[in-house]
Parts: C-alpha cells; sequence; structure tokens
C-alpha cells in the first residue's frame, strides 16, 4: 500500500474578486491524521487561525472551489475514502457531507471552477495508480461523475487552472521516481486529457496554485530527497515549464492555495524536522524566492489547500 503518510498535499482552489474559483482566504484541510482546517488572509502575512474540522482525518485528499464554498474530497484516512465534505468560506466551523467520488481514492490534481470541480487521476494502494478523471458541480451536493482519463495513469500531481482549461503537472506511476509530463482537460467539456508539455523537473509530491493565466508548481518529495524548486507554466500556451525560484524550504507535501496575486504554501515534509508548520509565498506574476508569511496552528503534511469569497 502506499504509505498514507505519503501523499501529496493537494493544490489550491480558485474564486471570487475576478478570479475563477478563489478569493482572499485561505483555507488548510487535514494532513498527517488531523481533521483540522486552518485559514489566512491571503493578502496579509500572518500566522493561521483555527477554521473547524473535517469529518475525518484525511492524508492526500484533494480541495475544490468555486470562492464560496470548498468541497474536500477522498484521501487515505484508515483506508482509502471516497467521502467529499464540504463548508462555506465565509462561515467558519465543521464540514458537512456533501456525496462521493466514483470510487475510494486520493492523491489527485484538482481543477477548481465557478461550477465544476475537477480530480485528475489517483490512487487507492500500492501498484493501484488510477487515470480516471471525476468532476462535481460544487454548488449541488452530489456524487461525482466520470469525466474521462489522464494521457497515464499516475497520483500525487498538482493542478493549475485557467477559467477554461486545467492542467494536471508531474505525479508519479509509484515506485519513488518522478513525471514530467503534463495533460490538460477543457474545464467545460467531458473527455480525456491531452498532453500539454513537460516541466523543467520531473517532481511529485508537489501542490500548485494559478492566477488564471499563470500556474506556479512548488516543493517536491520522493525517492531523492525534498526540494524547493518553483516552476511556472503559461496555462494557454502548450508548452514546457520554465523556472520561477525557490520555496523558502526545502520540502514537499505542502499544501497550496491562491487569491489570484499570491500563492501561498503552507505546512510540507522535509528532511528534518519530518513536519513543519511554514507558510511562504509569491507573487505569481512575477519570479523570483518566495517570502516569509506566518505559521499554521501546528506542523502537518499531506494536507490540502483552497481559497474563496
Amino acid at each position: 500500500m502506499t504509505n498514507p503518510k505519503r501523499i501529496q498535499m493537494a493544490s489550491s482552489g480558485s474564486g471570487g474578486g475576478g478570479f475563477v474559483g478563489m478569493g482572499d482566504r485561505g483555507i488548510y484541510c487535514g494532513g498527517d491524521d488531523r481533521n483540522g482546517m486552518d485559514y489566512i488572509t491571503i493578502s496579509s502575512a500572518g500566522n493561521a487561525t483555527d477554521f473547524g474540522d473535517l469529518s475525518r482525518a484525511p492524508n492526500g485528499a484533494t480541495n475544490v472551489s468555486n470562492g464560496t464554498r470548498m468541497c474536500n474530497a477522498g484521501g487515505y484516512s484508515g483506508g482509502y475514502t471516497n467521502t467529499i465534505d464540504y463548508f462555506t468560506f465565509a462561515s467558519p466551523g465543521n464540514s458537512t457531507d456533501f456525496g462521493d467520488l466514483t470510487a475510494a481514492h486520493g492523491n489527485h490534481a484538482n481543477i477548481s471552477g465557478d461550477t465544476r470541480g475537477i480530480f485528475m487521476g489517483n490512487t487507492r494502494g500500492a501498484g493501484s495508480e488510477y487515470a480516471n478523471i471525476d468532476y462535481i458541480t460544487i454548488a449541488s451536493t452530489g456524487d461525482a461523475s466520470d469525466f474521462g482519463d489522464t494521457t497515464q495513469a499516475r497520483y500525487s500531481t498538482a493542478g493549475v487552472w485557467s477559467a477554461t482549461r486545467g492542467v494536471s503537472c508531474g505525479g508519479t506511476t509509484g515506485g519513488g521516481s518522478s513525471l514530467d509530463t503534463m495533460d490538460y482537460i477543457t474545464v467545460a467539456s467531458t473527455g480525456n486529457a491531452t498532453d500539454f508539455g513537460n516541466l523543467v523537473t520531473a517532481t511529485h509530491y508537489c501542490s500548485g496554485s494559478s492566477n488564471l493565466t499563470r500556474g506556479v508548481i512548488g516543493g517536491h518529495s520522493g525517492a531523492t530527497g525534498v526540494y524547493n524548486k518553483i516552476q511556472y507554466i503559461t496555462i494557454a500556451s502548450t508548452g514546457d515549464a520554465s523556472d520561477f525560484g525557490d520555496l523558502t524550504d526545502e520540502r514537499g507535501d505542502a499544501g497550496s492555495t491562491s487569491n489570484g496575486t499570491r500563492a501561498v504554501w503552507g505546512g510540507g515534509y522535509a528532511a528534518s524536522p519530518v513536519r513543519v508548520n511554514i507558510l511562504d509565498y509569491i507573487t505569481i506574476a512575477t519570479t523570483g524566492n518566495a517570502l516569509d508569511f506566518g505559521d499554521l496552528t501546528e506542523a502537518r503534511y499531506t494536507g490540502s489547500g483552497a481559497s474563496g469569497i
């Protein structure tokens, strides 16, 4: 079985303020067998505050957001689960049942939109990597539906998106090796993914954010260690990634979120100490190294991030 402690900390959601599925309140959920949720104000550096609790304590769950509501799906919690929880960004408190994924799995790339949330690729245990893509209508509770397939079975990928396109970046087919390939889908349709290009560096246990034009992918941890590299792509134009800069610390399994201007990575798996409470940020439209933002309420990894309101 895939080590439940070494599952991707999924990428951000997006919504309000003119950005599809993003807002200025960033939420970090679960991870490291914890059900707690923290929140930050992305435009103002500072420490996180407790938001409430999920119904379970998932590792490798994935968040999607329409800017008002966030859904947290799947992950490992004593076994892989198909549970989808949701909450409203404006109201701190505990999550509510939304419905179920098409199967019990985790480690997806997440794609957020004003209407749909999409989960690309997954794992259900060691040697069981899958290419399937699920989607939900975020505003309406209910079960996920089949969307299509990624170009190959993979998991622990980073998701970035524009108003029309979602891109799944990197990942692994198991055994600790990383992929440099990227796939994309058209959010409003259904169907199989198409090749997008290649990352600068093959990576998994990474996480991504976007400003709807540029997607940024940060962090990595795998068989060869942990790294601080940040890469970026222009979402509307297929092609290879470019170097952006570095996170403040080498780590993977961090959650990420964005308000469309800033991207903030939270927590993660580092060489020593193993789990960290670090929050660091970049300005997506520029390039350069990340800066210190503050701290999560507790050190954690394998959680997930999103933003809204």
